[in-house]
Parts: C-alpha cells; structure tokens; sequence
C-alpha cells in the first residue's frame, strides 16, 4: 500500500483541506483510520519514534468509537423498522412538511428510508411521531367539526335538517374520551345548541301532523255524514214521488 503524505516536525499534515475554510466533519472508517496510522509509521520523526503502546492505544481508541458507531447505526435502524404502521410527520431539506402512515422500511448504505405512501424519505429527516391512538382521536375530533361546519345558519335552522344534526351528534356520543377532549368546546357548545332546536321543531312539526291528521279525518267524517244525509233525503224524495202516483 502506497501512501502520500506531507510530513512536518515528525506529524502528518493534511494537505487536502484549507485552512481558513471549515470542512464538513464526515468521520472516519476503518480504512482511513488504517491510512493515517501507516502514514505516522512511515513519516515518524527517527530521533523521537512513536511507542507502540501508544500505536495501541489508538487503534484500541479507534476500535471503541468503531463500536459504539455499529451500536449507533444499529439502533437507528432498529428504531426505524418499529416506526413502521406508525404516523409520522417528515420535515424535508427544503422545509416542506409530510405527514403519513409508514408502510415499510428500506435501508441503504447504513441509512434508513421510511416508505409513506410509495415515497422514501430518510429516518433522520423524521420530526414527530405520532401515537396511533392520538392519530385516531385527531381525526375523528377533525370529523365531528367538519360535519358541524356544515350545519346551516341556527336562524334558518328547520326540522328538514334533523337527521344531518342526529347524525353528527350521534358521532359525538360515540366518540372516545380522548377525541372528545381534542375538540373546540364552542363546537361542542353549537352542536347542543343545534340538537335542542332541532328537537323542538321535529317535536313542533309532529304536533302539526297530528293536528293536520286530525283535522283531515274529521272533515272526510263530516263530508261522509253530509253524503249519507244527501242519500237518505233522496231515498225520502222518492218514496214520496211513487206514494203520490199511485
């Protein structure tokens, strides 16, 4: 193995990096860890060579901080695989935000990418994770506001609109506790405001029917009256007219 260095006091200098310009930190494998040590072997100053204990003692340093970045990686992708089913929100470079389910992880070059919705994105990019649960509750507070945003105005409010109200608030009585607690307690306030009214005019329109029903049997019973009075007056009539000719 070759190695090019540049060699000044006995140390290995790095010619490929600018002084007055920072360089990103990328760390170090094995490989390069291996180099730089073969270059202070070689160029080591003769008069005052380096120890071997002190060759150990790095390698044995290099090793430990080796290990703990397999750990690392390791648990980077044991954390990303247990995210899979789970709702996250990913922030990209750009700044965009992307919520969605994880259907599966993929992992590429010690990296982890989170598939949503047939899009990978990359673990690190990860900025929240949801609880299923909360995401439930979340949606479901989400929906009952929805269906309440469009209840018509409360002044023009009438019985044809009860089953859009009985629904909702029927929604509202399955909802868990959680969801519950999620929602805007003016929506909670309007959508009682909404099922007392509509039960006053369902309760308002039912009197009406009755009384319209009751009105209508009562007129065909005095219209079937009049018939019979109209039928006996003209059996009477005739009776009369064949007594008189005889």
């Amino acid at each position: 193995m070759s190695v090019s260095a540049v060699v000044q006091d006995g140390k290995v200098l790095d010619t490929n990096t600018k002084q007055d310009t920072p360089s990103a930190n990328n760390g170090y494998d094995k490989d390069a860890f291996m180099n730089i040590l073969c270059a202070q072997m070689k160029y080591q100053d003769p008069l005052e060579p380096t120890s071997n204990t002190e060759y150990i003692n790095q390698y044995a340093t290099f090793t430990q901080v080796e290990q703990l970045s397999n750990m690392a990686e390791a648990f980077s992708m044991t954390r990303a695989s247990e995210m899979v089913g789970k709702t996250v929100i990913v922030t990209n470079d750009d700044g965009t935000k992307i919520q969605g389910k994880v259907d599966y992880v993929t992992y590429s070059k010690g990296e982890a990418y989170l598939n949503i919705d047939g899009k990978d994105y990359k673990m690190d990019n990860v900025s929240s994770v949801a609880d299923p649960t909360f995401v439930e509750n979340h949606d479901q507070a989400d929906d009952l506001m929805e269906m309440i945003d469009k209840f018509p105005d409360y002044n023009n409010l009438n019985y044809t609109y009860a089953e859009q109200v009985y629904t909702a608030y029927a929604f509202y009585q399955n909802m868990s506790s959680g969801a519950v607690e999620l929602v805007d307690k003016k929506y909670i306030d309007n959508l009682e405001n909404y099922k007392k009214r509509i039960d006053e005019l369902v309760e308002e329109a039912a009197k009406n029917a009755e009384e319209a029903e009751k009105k209508e049997a009562e007129e065909a019973s005095k219209t079937s009256e009049s018939n019979e009075t109209s039928s006996e007056d003209s059996s009477k009539g005739s009776d009369q007219n064949a007594s008189s000719q005889t």
